[in-house]
């Protein structure tokens, strides 16, 4: 009797196990650029509230989520650029949610307010030093920018041809991080996304133009990169995974979309 009992306890356990009794849900794992949190997180809450299913972000960076989605660590990769052709030839594809512009920002008591992308460039490698060369404040410039692999670093970098170029005072891992730091410091200049920029730093429009979401849809405002979607081209994703894709990829999602601060890109 005791043996029946001790193998009908094993029997329940595995059970719960394998079927996951205790009470976890459904889940979809995202993973990539600390530019996409706001949209992301819109679109994860709204899926969840219809179907249940829980939508997970780790914000790593464009670069590590593509490597998350190649390694069969995440379901759906989040980069803020195009991807590559050797990443293609590893077998992922994506599909661009949206579009959104790179802020230009820099701090609020900052009298500069309109640069054009070639001086942008020639501030980001050097060759202009001092704000008092653009009609601003005799400090020297501090320039501040994306660790190397950031979508937003590459997105910046190859509209205003600087790459490998830029004289970077720091290197931070976030946009967050980005905005915090200019909105500190008087003479610092960086790019952040534009869905995430905060009334702490201004945002200069850039050959007379603003970023909005009206240059970006017209293409006026040019300093802009999409939001890409990555996946395999090889493997399914999962019936939730799925249903999550199909979701925010539909003509539906565009008012949450909107609402982040980007542009739809369907």
């Amino acid at each position: 009797m005791k043996k029946m009992i001790h193998l009908l306890t094993v029997t329940v356990l595995l059970l719960c196990v394998l079927t996951g009794c205790g009470g976890s849900k459904e889940a979809v794992a995202t993973d990539g650029s600390t530019s996409m949190n706001k949209v992301i997180g819109a679109l994860g809450e709204a899926f969840e509230a219809d179907t249940g299913i829980t939508v997970t972000y780790n914000a790593t960076g464009s670069g590590a989520g593509i490597q998350a989605v190649q390694e069969g660590r995440c379901d759906i990769g989040l980069a803020s650029r195009n991807l590559k052709d050797e990443e293609k030839a590893k077998g992922l594809e994506g599909t661009i949610l949206a579009y959104d512009g790179i802020a230009i920002i820099v701090n609020p008591n900052n009298p500069v307010s309109d640069l054009n992308v070639g001086t942008i460039a020639k501030i980001f490698t050097g060759e202009i030093k001092n704000w008092k060369e653009l009609g601003g404040n005799d400090a020297q410039i501090v320039l501040i920018g994306r660790e190397a692999g950031s979508g937003t670093r590459y997105g910046f970098e190859s509209i205003t041809g600087t790459a490998d170029k830029c004289d970077y005072r720091q290197e931070l891992t976030s946009t967050g991080d980005v905005i915090t730091t200019v909105a500190s410091n008087p003479a610092a200049i960086g790019y952040a996304s534009l869905a995430s920029v905060k009334d702490t730093v201004k945002a200069l429009t850039v050959g007379g133009v603003a970023a909005s979401e009206a240059t970006i849809k017209d293409g006026s405002y040019v300093v802009q990169r999409p939001f890409v979607l990555v996946t395999k081209t090889d493997a399914a994703l999962s019936e939730s995974a799925q249903k999550f894709y199909d979701y925010i990829t539909s003509e539906a999602a565009n008012r949450i979309i909107s609402g982040a601060g980007v542009v739809p890109a369907n």
